[in-house]
């Protein structure tokens, strides 16, 4: 197998390639194109995987334990004791780690051995992608994936375009455009003249910056300039193109997707974190122990000891032995005997942490990660895709999550766009209503959606539910006719129509397609086009119209424009974009019909739809010709061509008139609102990382609840220099500062803001809906840069932290991973990270726990994660249900643990007391071997994997109930602490009763039974019903296998001995005939009865007390109680209501178009057309109707709900419960 490592080359300044030269390129030692993600291979498996795993303390500690069990002179327990459970431990651990690295060298070896064809000595030959290297040509057909970095030579495409999806890297769906030079283009297919090819190039270094390359190529005397344009980066699609060649610049490990996937990290728990520390203390105490009974032998030896040689006399070695092998003084003989009791007290006391702790631990998180894999719910069905644990170190942490960081296309939104509704000249459309104008709920019942079977061209998968808005345009309504008319004629959608007929458009943006199919259903379809011409169909009638300019989006503008001339020979503008731009340049005409339309936006906006208007202007020949001529001075200029451009454009887009507005919805996953709004309830703050631009980021995070009305306010943050940045941002925490004051300061008593109720009374200070998370942020990716610098990273983190919500724009993959850094680096909190693209892999294994969605975006962070779900709504059943049982299970699991060993072995402690702390066990041996095998591990592992506090329906419900886990609440130090004292308290208590009512014990044959024998045997039986009996207290969950274990783990330890210590049954044992004589006594049963009923009654108490006088949210859950503090979705709708505190202008400057310039420069230059459409009919007359305007006919598929108050069903009395105790 091949190694994953290679000796370290110098760092490359830049980097040099030649086409097709083979030993020009070798020099450099550039890597190859294969890949490795795993960890180990055959050679390096065993002592890398033994290194990382004696990097547990507890490990280390139990070798070293190994190690002294093997000197006869201080082992007083076999050394097989400690071995066997170690080497198990080891292997499972190894056996874990093999299996997940031989997953990892699976999928290397099927992305390693894919083929493509490569030009080798002239010819194309099939190579794997492996062995492929730099400075190769490789060919690529359409729907292949990019196998390596490549500058692109030539297409198939006119012009050599060739269209790529970038998914896998990014995200995006939309397709991009990339152009080969002209020169290289030549080339074309013709083999042997690319196998010539011997163009020299010089470039950047690898790096992982997805959006940009920089580099120059010299061939034929000629020097060229190469940017990200011409680049094909591995993981890409290729898409609509026949065939493309391609020179491979970065290979394997070089390419731009590996260098943002980050390496892999040994990711450990934040128990395990402490586990480490608990060791330390463990053993310190463990340390202190053994020197108390060192000394304590060393003065007993020499006081009593050293007299009583005739009976027990001390090793030959030992100086002064009475045996006279060595000669020396008492206070030296027993002063070696007191060294080796000190080692031998080590050996005996470190069951206080056995080895079975951690085969125990592997088995419950073995068995949660099973739970995950095996829910049902968690199963999509349309993808055949389950939830997946591909990791099973990790489950309880899934409890404690503080801070998702989460991508937004692909993982929150399906990166679909649908139109939903519309506003036309003062009407809103969209909403379904009845006869008398009253909505209609969009039900799986009705009512049923506009039938657009009489329209070939239209779509199966469009669904509209307003009948009116068609009958309008089978009425031949001018303004629908004009409104459609318009998203048909203005966009750069691509068309293409397929073999089988089927026309397809590609779009820069998934909402512009969305439009122009929209007018396609609605019977104004866009056929093709030109670099001069757009041919449409209306209503089966085809129209060509000249394209005269092309006025392209970008980000400033926030529009696009197309100026037309129609068949009759009119000429129109016609300009769609953000409501805030086009309402600026609107005719004083238009300012009724703008109220109107406004109206309607708001209502748009409340739902999270995204929005457009659209308005006209007649252009006069005249006024044409005199813009063509400043337009083409401007286009041709050499300096400041942009600025230029954007005045010209400035002065023909103003006087228009308005149209109306669409309103599209960003479809977001299913659940997508409601999972935010639980776990925003449960008290975890959500970081959301895009690429997308502001506004449309802004949109989502509307859509998705993670912005509500109910903030105070949503701080932006999009400086483009340092000190304005740092500025925005200490503003921003001084408002914030000044906000909590106000609160402090208020009065007592009960006061109401921002719809939340706090009650401020001296005794009962608790808030209902607190108002210190009223916050949100958003910022830029320009301003991040600066943010992240060391200078302001700490004000990031103070802002970013004191909000609710954060949303990063435009950000890199870099980015997403530091952002999660400076917050993993400096808060004690566990966090999250999902996505679904190569583009998130970095976060994923920088976060404490990286989930991959497995969608339409490819597996790379799939590949990368911890955990892998199909839809982001099932995050929520993730943490708050299994990761939530999977926290409270290892916790008590652990806290019960520590107990049962404290108490069993410091039972030996006060033995010590009574036998000289001459290292003699309390205990038979094969007791202290079976203790945690058989008599108590399988009670505490069934808590381990079936305890449920409350079931999963109330897990949503009252997601308040995730708390405890945010702050460590159920296992820190001092649950540990309280644990351990209860376990020393009833080592007492085992100890001592049975000791006092033995000390004088006969049987009623009147023999003796206050014998060493009988007394351990009377210990070990309380020992194991009191844990037992303390595990069956613990349990909240009972199923059949709990009681099974339990009671069959005390049955199971007397039949075993009395078995084992029968007469002469299975062989001659110094214990033979205790268990009979001992359980024959009723002094035994009389005392087993009391040890227990003083061990458990106080626990009885406690949990009494517990339960009916301090009663925790999960207790009041059990016994049912209501409470509205902790109402979720069940209750309480997550449709965001108007308010007047946010302007709701944000959600309407949406304009999403792709982050870079659309297609109209090439579709103006012709590079991309085939052939010339044909004119055909001329367009239908205008009649005009008139417009009635329908009041509440808002809302979509899912209807608009009326603003009236939310009543509850709970009485008065119940709905005012204020709760004392903190959650």
């Amino acid at each position: 197998m091949r190694a994953c490592w290679k000796e370290a080359k110098p760092p490359e300044i830049e980097r040099r390639i030649k086409a097709n030269n083979h030993e020009y390129n070798a020099q450099f030692e550039y890597a190859d194109n294969y890949i490795c993600t795993s960890k180990y291979n055959i050679a390096t498996f065993i002592p890398k995987n033994l290194f990382e795993q004696f990097q547990r303390i507890a490990n280390a500690y139990f070798l070293c334990l190994l190690i002294l069990q093997l000197i006869p002179q201080i082992s007083s327990l076999p050394y097989y004791s400690t071995v066997v459970p170690l080497v198990i431990v080891l292997t499972m651990s190894a056996t874990k780690d093999a299996i997940d690295d031989v997953r990892r060298h699976i999928s290397d070896a099927q992305v390693n051995n894919r083929e493509s064809s490569v030009l080798r000595s002239g010819k194309l030959v099939q190579e794997r992608w492996h062995k492929v290297i730099v400075g190769d040509i490789i060919k690529m057909e359409n729907n292949q994936f990019v196998a390596a970095d490549l500058l692109l030579l030539s297409t198939s495409e006119p012009n050599s375009l060739c269209y790529i999806e970038t998914a896998e890297l990014d995200g995006e769906t939309n397709l991009k455009v990339r152009q080969a030079l002209v020169d290289t283009a030549a080339m074309g297919n013709n083999e042997d003249l690319i196998g010539k090819f011997d163009a020299e190039l010089v470039c950047e270094i690898p790096n992982n910056r997805l959006s940009k390359f920089e580099g120059t190529m010299k061939w034929k005397d000629n020097k060229y300039s190469l940017d990200n344009d011409k680049l094909l980066l591995r993981g890409c699609v290729l898409r609509n193109t026949k065939w493309c060649y391609g020179l491979v610049i970065f290979a394997g490990k070089d390419t731009k997707l590996m260098m943002n996937s980050g390496k892999t990290v040994f990711k450990r728990t934040n128990i395990d974190r402490l586990m480490n520390v608990l060791i330390i203390g463990i053993f310190i105490f463990l340390l202190s122990i053994c020197l108390g009974c060192t000394i304590a032998c060393g003065i007993w030896e020499t006081l009593l000891g050293y007299r009583f040689q005739v009976y027990l006399p001390w090793e030959s070695f030992v100086p002064n032995t009475s045996l006279g092998t060595k000669s020396g003084s008492t206070a030296e003989g027993a002063t070696v005997i007191s060294l080796l009791v000190f080692f031998s007290y080590i050996i005996i006391l470190n069951t206080v942490v056995p080895i079975s702790l951690y085969v125990s631990v592997e088995i419950i998180r073995l068995f949660n990660s099973l739970w995950i894999n095996w829910d049902n719910k968690m199963y999509y069905k349309k993808k055949d895709t389950p939830a997946r644990a591909r990791t099973t170190t990790l489950n309880e942490e899934l409890g404690q999550i503080e801070y998702i960081f989460s991508d937004k296309t692909g993982t929150l939104t399906q990166n679909i766009m649908e139109f939903r509704k519309c506003s036309i000249n003062g009407k809103s459309y969209g909403t379904p209503i009845d006869r008398f104008g009253n909505p209609i709920a969009v039900t799986d019942e009705g009512p049923l959606k506009v039938d657009f079977s009489e329209n070939p061209y239209s779509e199966n998968n469009f669904e509209f539910f307003d009948h009116t808005l068609q009958d309008e345009v089978r009425r031949g309504n001018p303004k629908v006719h004009q409104f459609f008319l318009l998203l048909a004629l203005c966009h750069t959608v691509m068309p293409e129509e397929k073999e089988d007929g089927v026309l397809e458009y590609q779009a820069q943006s998934p909402d512009e397609g969305a439009l122009v199919s929209a007018a396609r259903n609605f019977g104004f379809v866009f056929k093709s086009r030109t670099p001069k011409t757009i041919t449409i169909l209306i209503h089966g009638n085809t129209q060509v119209y000249d394209l005269l300019c092309i006025l392209d989006f970008d980000n400033v503008r926030k529009r696009m424009s197309v100026i037309v001339r129609d068949p009759k020979g009119k000429i129109q503008l016609l300009c769609k974009g953000a409501d805030t731009v086009i309402n600026e340049r609107l005719h004083p005409s238009s300012a009724d019909l703008r109220e109107l339309t406004n109206h309607h936006l708001n209502e748009f906006a409340q739902e999270g739809l995204r929005t457009l208007n659209l308005a006209f202007k007649d252009i006069a020949e005249k006024e044409w010709e005199a813009w063509q001529i400043k337009h083409h001075e401007a286009s041709i200029s050499l300096e400041n061509r942009d600025e230029k451009l954007s005045a010209v454009y400035e002065e023909i887009e103003k006087n228009l008139n308005l149209i109306g507005a669409t309103a599209i919805e960003d479809k977001l996953q299913d659940g997508v609102p409601e999972t935010i709004a639980n776990l925003a309830l449960a008290g975890i703050k959500i970081w959301v990382l895009t690429g997308d631009k502001q506004e449309t980021a802004v949109n989502i995070g509307y859509s998705c609840q993670l912005l509500t009305d109910d903030m105070e306010e949503v701080f932006i943050i999009d400086a483009e220099e340092f000190k304005d940045v740092e500025i925005q941002m200490k503003n921003a925490i001084k408002q914030i500062n000044e906000s909590k004051k106000t609160m402090n300061h208020q009065e007592e008593g009960v006061r109401v803001a921002n719809g939340s109720v706090t009650f401020s009374k001296e005794n009962d200070n608790v808030s209902l809906e607190g108002n210190q998370d009223t916050f949100a942020l958003v910022i830029n990716g320009h301003s991040l840069v600066h943010c992240l610098m060391p200078d302001l990273e700490f004000v990031l983190l103070e802002l970013g932290c004191s909000c609710k919500a954060v949303i990063c724009c435009r950000v890199t993959p870099l980015q997403k991973a530091l952002v999660v850094d400076l917050i993993k680096r400096n808060k004690k909190s566990i966090t999250l990270a999902i996505g679904d693209g190569a583009n998130d892999v970095s976060m994923i294994k920088t976060a404490h726990i990286g989930v991959g969605i497995s969608g339409q975006e490819g597996m790379q962070a799939v590949l990368a994660s911890d955990f892998s779900i199909s839809q982001f709504r099932y995050l929520e059943k993730l943490l708050l249900v299994h990761g939530r049982w999977s926290y409270l299970r290892m916790c008590k699991f652990l806290k019960y643990f520590f107990y049962k060993n404290f108490a069993f072995t410091l039972c030996h402690f006060w033995f010590a007391f009574f036998c000289g702390f001459s290292a003699q066990t309390l205990f038979d041996p094969y007791f202290i071997s079976f203790y945690n095998l058989f008599f108590s591990s399988l009670p505490i592992l069934a808590l381990g994997i079936f305890d449920q506090d409350v079931d999963e329906y109330y897990s949503f419900r009252y997601p308040k109930l995730y708390y405890p886990g945010l702050v460590n609440l159920l296992f820190n130090k001092w649950v540990f602490i309280f644990g351990a004292v209860e376990g020393i308290i009833t080592s007492i208590v085992l100890f001592f009763i049975p000791y006092g009512a033995f000390h004088w014990a006969v049987s009623p044959w009147g023999s003796d039974l206050a014998d060493q024998q009988s007394f351990a045997t009377v210990v070990s039986s309380c020992l194991v019903v009191a844990v037992n009996l303390r595990c069956a207290l613990e349990t909240a969950y009972w199923t059949p296998f709990n009681h099974v274990v339990i009671w069959g783990s005390i049955i199971y330890y007397f039949c075993f001995f009395l078995l084992m210590y029968a007469t002469g049954v299975i062989w001659y044992y110094q214990y033979i005939g205790v268990a009979y004589a001992v359980f024959a006594s009723a002094n035994f049963w009389l005392c087993l009865l009391l040890t227990n009923v003083i061990l458990i009654l106080p626990v009885v108490a406690y949990k009494f007390y517990m339960t009916n006088i301090r009663t925790s949210l999960s207790d009041r859950i059990r016994m049912k109680q209501r409470l509205t503090k902790s109402r979720s979705k069940t209750d309480l709708p997550v449709r965001r209501q108007s308010t007047l505190r946010r302007s709701t202008r944000s959600m309407r400057s949406g304009y999403a178009f792709s982050h870079q310039s659309g297609f109209g420069e090439l579709i103006t230059s012709g590079i991309n057309m085939r052939e010339r459409a044909r004119s055909n009919d001329a367009k239908t007359p205008v009649i005009l109707t008139k417009v009635k305007k329908l009041d509440g006919a808002s809302g979509g598929k899912k209807m608009a709900v009326s603003p009236t108050p939310l009543k509850s069903n709970l009485p008065y009395e119940e709905e005012m419960i204020i709760y004392s105790e903190k959650l």
